[in-house]
């Protein structure tokens, strides 16, 4: 099967967006007089977004009484600063032009809400040459569900099996399975210590971006 298009995952695959999201969190921490967390601590945590900093920062979940009041406040905060030290990883931009050059689209597929998505990919630059940006809040259901795969293949006009999908976590694998699709584990992303990812039931992994050429031809 010759791949015809490439898919991302957001946070921790196509964009390193651990500073800003740990900023927010020590913001909130702040406003608490606690004194911030390192990044090192608050990076593996960044690919589950406010839930999983919020857990960290505070161990709270939804249905703490404080929960919602912190989280609109890290919420807030990430709108008003959501690309401050964010980059894209390693040779991201070279396999996205090398992409674009052989003719294969490519988009995001993210659990990320459509309130930060759009505007994160519109500062780094690369919100109009995507295909597609399927959000956290695009579908009726998120990833690990495979419909917002599926949307993005619908966008795209290609088959789940013509589509690679490069992820960081273990729903980004389960996703692809459900869908059909081949999953990649991007290994430079935010995959903890203690992730048994021989058990994700992935296509293979790259520790590069640029490497994901190699799975064009499947």
């Amino acid at each position: 099967m010759v791949i015809k298009a490439a898919l991302f995952d957001l946070d921790g695959t196509f964009a390193d967006t651990a500073a800003d999201l740990a900023a927010a969190l020590n913001h909130v921490r702040a406003t608490r007089q606690l004194p911030p967390l390192p990044l090192a601590v608050l990076r593996p945590q960044s690919s589950h977004g406010s839930r999983g900093l919020l857990k960290t920062g505070f161990d709270i979940e939804p249905g703490h009484s404080d929960y919602d009041t912190l989280r609109d406040i890290f919420l807030d905060y990430y709108a008003s600063n959501i690309c401050v030290h964010t980059k894209l990883f390693g040779d991201t931009a070279q396999l996205v032009a090398a992409l674009e050059q052989r003719g294969i689209k490519w988009g995001i597929v993210t659990n990320k809400p459509h309130r930060y998505t759009v505007p994160l990919m519109q500062a780094l630059g690369y919100a109009d040459r995507a295909a597609c940006l399927v959000s956290g809040d695009t579908c009726t259901h998120p990833k690990p569900h495979p419909e917002p795969l599926l949307k993005a293949c619908e966008i795209i006009g290609v088959t789940p099996a013509q589509c690679l999908y490069l992820g960081d976590d273990l729903r980004d694998m389960q996703a692809a399975n459900a869908a059909g699709m081949p999953g990649i584990i991007a290994n430079y992303g935010y995959v903890s210590d203690d992730a048994s990812v021989e058990n994700w039931n992935a296509h293979g992994s790259i520790d590069h971006p640029t490497e994901l050429l190699r799975y064009l031809s499947l």
